[in-house]
């Protein structure tokens, strides 16, 4: 199904009647499953040039060294050296919580950037409403989530309200770990577009890796069930292939703080392989 964004531009001439022009943007190449663009993104054999909106909504906009981060670990996986990011910001949708729907729903209405020749471009959406799967009772809350070949969500207001619980890892800190591990998948790992050249995907959480310490560690991520996902009678079509459970995130930057490591955990050796025989580095 090809989706269309018209334009209407109004042209006169000599006699003064006018000419309506509209020119479609075709966005099918953006709406695949995840995983899908993971050599497109990966190498420079169809695009390479990388263009990545920030939708943000207004008080929400992430850490500027959240983003530098997150440029260096694209640059470092990628053969993308040419990466532009541009802000978008955007009201509120006034939500108490948000369903994947209604995040898709959002992006049709605000996204501008689409593959252009040979830009690949990506849309993440920086909201200010929890996930409508989070179930505080059980200290489950979503940090981040894909649900696209470029469209990925990014829980703001989760992301600062776990911070303000910390003294070890800071709101940058746990906004880099979100886009990376979530921005992973979009890479195809592990086995979802890319795939693996050993045996590590974790037998109990599809898509993850099971190597202790790595970005992609099953742990990092809970699946939205269904008892979860109709906590507030909200119900979504689309599934995520991955939800980023905060609070063990955080318990995992703040040991490899306390422990004199960086926050952040990095891609291991099995990961950086499945990348490298995909197009990446």
């Amino acid at each position: 199904m090809i989706f269309c964004l018209g334009f209407v531009f109004s042209c006169s001439n000599d006699s003064d009647d006018s000419e309506t022009i509209t020119v479609r943007v075709d966005r099918s190449a953006n709406l695949l499953a995840t995983g899908a663009s993971a050599n497109d993104i990966l190498s420079n054999a169809n695009f390479d040039e990388l263009r990545i909106e920030i939708g943000f909504v207004t008080g929400f906009r992430p850490t500027q060294t959240a983003m530098n981060n997150f440029v260096d670990f694209l640059r470092d996986r990628t053969f993308k050296q040419d990466i532009e990011i541009i802000y978008t910001e955007l009201p509120s949708p006034n939500e108490e919580t948000l369903v994947l729907e209604e995040i898709a729903d959002l992006e049709e209405e605000n996204r501008t950037a689409y593959n252009d020749g040979s830009t690949l471009a990506i849309y993440i959406y920086f909201a200010d409403a929890p996930s409508d799967g989070d179930d505080l009772d059980e200290g489950l809350v979503t940090l981040g989530a894909v649900y696209q070949n470029t469209s990925m969500i990014i829980y703001e207001s989760t992301i600062r309200n776990l911070a303000s619980r910390s003294s070890l890892v800071s709101v940058t800190e746990l906004e880099t770990a979100t886009l990376n591990h979530e921005f992973g998948h979009l890479f195809g790992l592990v086995n979802l577009g890319t795939d693996a050249i050993n045996d590590h995907e974790d037998p109990e959480a599809d898509n993850h890796c099971i190597v202790d310490g790595c970005l992609m560690r099953a742990q990092l991520q809970f699946g939205a069930t269904a008892r979860t996902q109709n906590l507030t009678g909200k119900a979504s079509t689309i599934r995520s292939a991955c939800n980023l459970n905060g609070n063990s995130v955080l318990k995992i930057l703040e040991s490899n703080v306390s422990r004199g490591f960086a926050a952040v955990p990095l891609l291991d050796a099995e990961c950086l392989l499945d990348l490298e025989s995909n197009g990446g580095r």
